[in-house]
């Protein structure tokens, strides 16, 4: 698997990646240990001339990990192609016991990054830095994260075998799956549906009541029903089959790429509702991640609804 072009460019970004996340990681320990505005002295003087420093290199990997990470959702469905069995993506991250921790990984990784971000420019706000040592104790935590998305992308490469049979998305999004994603369809499918859009009234309610903690709660929970439900019940109305279940195949030519714009409006929409809590914590204008929040949600939801009542519409009936 090393031998194909676009998973060595993923591991060469990756080795580029970790070159600065290590410069990174070395001063931000430095710089959280160390860090006194207050003080006077020339090593505080160094910190300030190097935090700026570090805070670049951080804010350039976080705006790189977006297309790099759009890139590798692109490599493993294109993988498909090579491994036996696999119709997909999914076919693919299942073909190595890393694939599925890997990508809630890098997803998680993408959040950490942002709500780093809305500190970082918090901070900048004041001439004090007041936030400077919570900024980079968060950035320490967050790079660990990184270090072990980078040690993954190796393993889950190196552990494909092109001469086993991957289980194709139809049979791993399924009741009769033998994985825990067979948990899922032991309840009514139509339940994920009104699952969904209740969450979805309780985000419109703490959105008007303008609960900053109950409102970025809610776009996590929001976030997990969202997926949850769009594999289980709104994919179906996708793919117009009530056996296609799977989050992956969205993603392709066939029914226009849509899954890119679905889980780009989830990602801004639901990253703006929870970005609240680190707004909170360093002040900015809260209206502006609630707008954000509520509009980029709203759309994804109203793209899932055209699709389920689209097809009532031309067919009379529910899946």
């Amino acid at each position: 698997m090393f031998l194909n072009p676009n998973v060595q460019i993923i591991l060469f970004l990756d080795l580029i990646f970790l070159l600065f996340l290590l410069i990174s990681l070395y001063y931000s320990i430095a710089l959280f240990q160390k860090w006194d505005f207050n003080s006077t002295s020339s090593l505080q003087y160094r910190l300030e001339k190097r935090s700026y420093l570090v805070a670049t290199i951080i804010k350039y990997i976080f705006f790189l990990k977006i297309p790099i990470f759009l890139f590798f959702i692109y490599v493993i469905d294109d993988l498909s192609n090579i491994i036996i069995g696999a119709m997909c993506a999914a076919g693919v991250v299942d073909a190595s016991s890393y694939g599925i921790p890997l990508l809630i990984l890098k997803v998680v990784n993408l959040y950490l990054f942002g709500f780093w971000l809305i500190i970082h420019y918090g901070d900048l706000r004041f001439q004090n830095l007041p936030f400077s040592k919570i900024k980079f104790g968060f950035f320490i935590v967050a790079a660990l994260l990184i270090l072990i998305e980078i040690g993954l992308d190796f393993l889950m490469f190196d552990s494909i075998d092109l001469s086993k049979i991957a289980i194709c998305c139809g049979a791993l999004f399924s009741n009769s799956s033998t994985t825990y994603l067979s948990l899922l369809f032991a309840m009514d499918t139509q339940w994920y549906g009104y699952l969904f859009y209740l969450i979805y009234l309780i985000l419109i309610f703490f959105f008007f009541i303008r609960n900053d903690y109950l409102y970025s709660l809610i776009n996590i929970i929001y976030l997990l029903i969202a997926i949850t439900s769009l594999i289980v019940f709104f994919g179906t109305y996708i793919y117009e089959l009530p056996t296609h279940h799977c989050p992956f195949c969205i993603l392709q030519y066939h029914y226009f790429y849509i899954g890119y714009f679905l889980y780009g409006f989830l990602f801004f929409g639901t990253f703006f509702g929870m970005g609240l809590m680190a707004v909170d914590l360093v002040g900015g204008n809260k209206e502006f991640y609630y707008k954000i929040s509520i509009i980029f949600n709203s759309i994804y939801m109203l793209i899932l609804s055209y699709y389920l009542f689209g097809y009532y519409i031309k067919n009379g009936v529910w899946l």
